[in-house]
């Protein structure tokens, strides 16, 4: 076990900060890695814009790692995901595939448990003003739904885990891929990160929405809707039809179809195939196995079109995005 406190963390930053390197092409794209003692990887931040900084953090931690926190006042709202990974804090617990929004405001006293892992991570920060430029109403003022997320520094600032959908998923490889350098990065991968800031705050504007409460979704029927998605992935060999999932999950057809595109961004077909898909590609990343295990593995069978799905999806045929891994 690696325990830091505040009076550590001095000195940890400066090992980190003695193995910086500078992208040659942009100034503003810094990569620090981490003391060998306590981890193999690195972190990377780079600054988009005034009060917009992206972090990519991809290590593996050889110690179970706690950081003591001390009280502290923050002034920016952070949207972090984990496509690997795994840590808690005196507010959050989160795994592989969930995502921690976390508001401005006060963050208390705390320790960072984070276990011996591979993680790979995705965070932006934004500052309050930026963020209110955004989503204020005609009059300049911050709408009721997201009032949470922007709070004075002496009042405990907000948080909420949530599991990964594939579009938050997509837009995240997105990022982790960017093929452009300098200016022309930066652009993408600000576009990028608004992008996933836009359907989290989808699913703020949903769960505090300032729609007339006839209009909200209840609580019973989300709920539902997350067990029908469960419902869905638990099935992929077997994918339950529309009228089979609505009664599992005591829902009408219609309001299954019409909710869950609302709840999770895409119909029920969609979601399903881009989980199928994002899956298979994670296998044939790690080469654990072949195209046609990897297709049949994720509940598909025929070849022709998952190579077109694929291909659709992310730019190569599933054996040409394979070999690019195999050469590594």
């Amino acid at each position: 076990m690696i325990s830091i406190s505040e009076l550590d963390l001095h000195d940890f930053q400066q090992k980190i900060d003695a193995s910086v390197q500078l992208d040659p092409m942009d100034a503003l794209d810094v990569t620090w890695h981490y003391p060998s003692a306590i981890a193999q990887g690195y972190l990377r931040w780079i600054d988009l814009r005034d009060g917009m900084t992206l972090e990519i953090c991809d290590m593996r931690l050889k110690k179970q790692l706690l950081i003591y926190r001390a009280e502290t006042p923050i002034d920016f709202v952070q949207f972090h995901f984990h496509l690997w990974g795994k840590h808690e804090d005196g507010q959050t617990m989160m795994g592989d595939r969930e995502f921690n929004i976390r508001g401005s405001g006060l963050r208390l006293k705390d320790v960072l448990d984070a276990p011996e892992q591979r993680a790979l991570e995705v965070t932006l920060f934004m500052s309050s003003e930026l963020l209110r430029s955004f989503v204020r109403d005609e009059s300049g003022q911050l709408p009721e739904m997201f009032q949470h997320l922007i709070r004075p520094v002496e009042q405990q600032s907000y948080a909420r885990v949530g599991k990964l959908n594939p579009a938050i998923e997509r837009v995240l490889w997105e990022i982790l891929r960017c093929p452009f350098q300098g200016w022309h990065k930066r652009m993408f991968l600000e576009g990028k990160a608004l992008e996933f800031v836009s359907l989290v705050l989808e699913q703020e504007q949903a769960i505090h929405g300032s729609l007339p409460v006839t209009k909200r979704m209840q609580a019973g029927t989300r709920d539902r809707l997350y067990y029908a998605r469960e419902l869905l992935l638990q099935n992929l060999h077997q994918p339950l039809t529309l009228e089979q999932l609505a009664q599992q999950a005591q829902l009408n057809e219609s309001t299954l179809k019409k909710g869950f595109k609302q709840e999770f961004g895409m119909t029920v077909f969609d979601y399903l195939l881009e989980y199928r898909l994002e899956q298979a590609r994670q296998m044939l990343e790690r080469g654990t196995m072949q195209v046609s295990e990897a297709m049949m593995a994720v509940g598909l069978r025929n070849r022709s079109y998952f190579a077109t799905a694929f291909r659709k999806k992310f730019g190569q045929n599933p054996k040409q995005y394979q070999q690019q891994f195999d050469d590594l």
